[in-house]
């Protein structure tokens, strides 16, 4: 059984900025890898019960942007909020209707910079795991804190996370391929080797992600795909924000908390 399927090619130009925002630059085998690598990857770093005490906080309806396979709102939904969550990658949503969903979780491709769900209005409008840094342009993302302003309801919030830019990392121009998780699934043993360079002038990175399953000491498939990330710095986000007609209400630099100025993430959450 080949659960990763063949090697496929990123659907990514070889310039992300000339590329469709939030494309679905996720190939169908990886997403149905994304859930087993990140539940190692990302879900320690608390971000699902971040959005769920902003999602207890507001009430709900809520809105999800770049919702992925569902490993944040899902939680969401399963505690009684009606949920949306909107994504380009069909590939991404196909493996999020896949699971159990509550009757008021429904999910929607659609594009980041135009999506128009009126007359729906919602309380808290969130975008997870650096969803927003699939924005490439400045356009894009005043386009999106836009569709977003006009999605709520007054009083309503956006929050988001970015990573906080390690300069010192950027300035050596990326990492050679490694491994950097492994997990399993099923009797499979699988394995993601990465490999990142950066573009300082667009301020965007280019991952590249190299799957392998094995059975035993047999290797039985290999999928690849690629990313593409803008970074964002501190103030640069804020400018935008405001330019987008926001106060930001809360900043922190991880998910427990901690200042902004002390962390690994940028955290923001904010108020048309």
């Amino acid at each position: 059984m080949n659960v990763m399927g063949g090697v496929e090619a990123s659907s990514m130009s070889a310039d992300p900025v000339a590329s469709t925002v939030m494309d679905n630059d996720y190939t169908p085998s990886f997403a149905r890898a994304y859930d087993g690598q990140y539940a190692k990857d990302r879900d320690p770093s608390g971000d699902r019960t971040f959005y769920l005490e902003l999602a207890r906080r507001t009430g709900g309806p809520i809105l999800e942007v770049g919702c992925g396979t569902g490993r944040v709102l899902l939680p969401i939904a399963e505690e009684g909020f009606e949920c949306v969550g909107l994504d380009a990658s069909e590939s991404m949503l196909e493996v999020a209707r896949s699971k159990d969903l509550p009757a008021d979780l429904r999910f929607l491709q659609g594009d980041a910079r135009s999506f128009d769900l009126a007359p729906q209005r919602f309380a808290l409008i969130f975008s997870a795991f650096r969803a927003f840094q699939h924005l490439y342009t400045v356009d894009d993302q005043l386009a999106f804190l836009g569709r977003a302003r006009d999605h709520l309801v007054p009083g309503g919030l956006l929050a988001f996370d970015v990573f906080d830019p390690n300069l010192e990392y950027i300035a050596k121009g990326g990492l050679a391929e490694h491994l950097d998780i492994e997990w399993t699934e099923g009797d499979l043993s699988m394995k993601r080797y990465t490999k990142v360079t950066h573009n300082h002038r667009t301020q965007v990175l280019h991952a590249f992600f190299r799957v392998e399953a094995w059975r035993e000491s047999r290797k039985v498939s290999e999928d690849t795909n690629d990313i593409h990330l803008r970074w964002f710095y501190r103030y640069e986000l804020e400018h935008l924000l405001a330019r987008a007609g926001y106060d930001v209400v809360e900043r922190y630099g991880d998910f427990d908390g901690t200042p902004i100025e002390e962390g690994n993430e940028l955290i923001f959450v904010a108020r048309p």
